[in-house]
């Protein structure tokens, strides 16, 4: 069965452009030009979407409220992925689509197999696994649970919602914990990330946001600890 991908664009020519290339690729493409004109499309179709594709500018609202609305309404399919497309690359912008719910950032132009590349990519990391015991391999520290295989994470067994990146990043504190990571390596952690010209504040909103998600209390965390003039180290002992 074919994926489905909604794409939000408002330039009837690029929107055409990627329509075709996709469908070329086996992907059925629903396109609407406002945001939204989207919004309603994944309300209706609710969970046949398998991705969205969404322009940052757009005439009606703001990519990023759009990304926002679809992350928090709880009668949508809230966790479907979504690839932000705009014309804007600085990290400060891809940085806070990424932070905003979206799950990759490309930047126009960009050729129509790059996109491809990413949309299978994202589709690929978001496809949960068949097993029934999906469950039982998990990395436990203390009340936190990070579940590699369905790329899911809890707290006191409560489900805790991560964008891709985000999950990115917890995981690889949680396969390096106690050891001491610089900003480098962090990054080199999230492989759909673009290189950077600032990766220090990059990774410092990503830890921000991390822990407003999974610490108690993100003014004095007791999961992400700064290590000072290094980087961060994630606790081994957590309660």
């Amino acid at each position: 069965m074919s994926k489905q991908i909604l794409l939000i664009e408002d330039d009837p020519d690029l929107a055409e452009l990627i329509s075709d290339y996709l469908t070329m690729n086996y992907y059925d493409v629903h396109h609407a030009g406002l945001g939204q004109e989207g919004l309603d499309l994944l309300d209706t179709k609710d969970r046949d979407i398998d991705l969205v594709v969404l322009d940052l500018m757009l005439p009606d609202m703001d990519g990023m409220q759009v990304c926002q609305k679809i992350r928090g309404n709880k009668n949508m399919t809230n966790k479907v992925p979504i690839i932000m497309l705009t014309a804007k690359g600085d990290t400060t912008d891809r940085v806070l689509g990424l932070e905003m719910g979206a799950d990759d950032y490309i930047a126009k132009p960009f050729e129509p197999r790059e996109l491809l590349a990413r949309i299978r990519a994202v589709i690929r990391r978001h496809e949960q696994p068949n097993q029934a015991d999906s469950q039982s391999d998990s990395l436990t520290f203390g009340r936190l649970s990070v579940f590699p295989d369905s790329h899911e994470v809890t707290i006191d067994d409560q489900p805790v919602r991560l964008t891709t990146h985000q999950f990115q990043l917890l995981h690889y504190f949680a396969t390096h914990s106690g050891k001491v990571l610089n900003r480098e390596q962090l990054w080199q952690a999230m492989p759909n990330d673009d290189s950077s010209d600032n990766i220090d504040r990059a990774i410092d909103v990503h830890i921000s946001r991390l822990r407003a998600l999974i610490e108690d209390n993100p003014r004095q965390p007791k999961r992400i600890i700064t290590v000072r003039g290094v980087g961060y180290q994630f606790a081994t002992d957590q309660v």
